[in-house]
């Protein structure tokens, strides 16, 4: 492990919630508004962003955003963690190291890790609550830097936007996608979160 501290993004990096997101927003589209959409394009859509989704399937419809935002926290009280991510996590611990996440939901976050049984693995959680500008802006990362000037420091996430924030604070980068997509131009890409150790 050449890394001392990692900065974790949580959904689709140690948290698989891409599925059951999906699912919330084809279940939103057709219960509440008669739209139906096939969930593959809603899960690919989800993965680049929220806004992007609603502004592909979504845009104009009233208070769909806030119906779809209930409906995955429901989803959420039952969090489902990528295989290993404990393991990681705790490995970074044992080793001396530190875990750090930055997260664009509210609060519910500390909950979820809570519900994970991941809480303790974390020096701290920045969410929306802190007021930081979302990633892409380094901010939050920059704040992390400043509080806890860690040595060798890294992000760690699976979409554009994590390695972009990254790269902006001018750390080094691991990109995680279990579809092995090369197209992010991260310092490392891993399909598995234990390989994360070997860096």
């Amino acid at each position: 492990m050449s890394y001392t501290d990692y900065i974790w993004d949580l959904g689709g990096t140690l948290l698989d919630n891409y599925q059951t997101s999906a699912t919330a927003f084809q279940e939103v589209l057709l219960e509440d508004f008669g739209i139906n959409v096939a969930y593959d394009a809603v899960y690919d859509a989800l993965r680049v962003s929220t806004e992007f989704a609603v502004s592909q399937f979504a845009a104009g419809l009233p208070d769909f955003t806030t119906i779809y935002k209930k409906r995955e926290a429901q989803t959420l009280t039952k969090p489902v963690l990528f295989p290993d991510a404990e393991r990681v996590l705790a490995t970074i611990v044992q080793n001396g190291h530190r875990n750090f996440m930055i997260s664009h939901r509210n609060d519910q976050v500390l909950e979820i890790l809570e519900t994970a049984g991941i809480s303790a693995y974390f020096t701290e959680v920045v969410t929306s609550s802190n007021g930081f500008a979302r990633k892409p802006s380094p901010d939050s990362i920059h704040y992390l830097l400043d509080k806890y000037a860690p040595e060798q420091p890294v992000m760690i996430g699976d979409r554009d936007i994590d390695i972009l924030a990254g790269q902006n604070a001018g750390i080094e980068t691991i990109y995680f996608s279990p579809e092995n997509q090369e197209t992010v131009k991260a310092t490392h890409h891993v399909t598995q979160l234990l390989d994360i150790l070997d860096l």
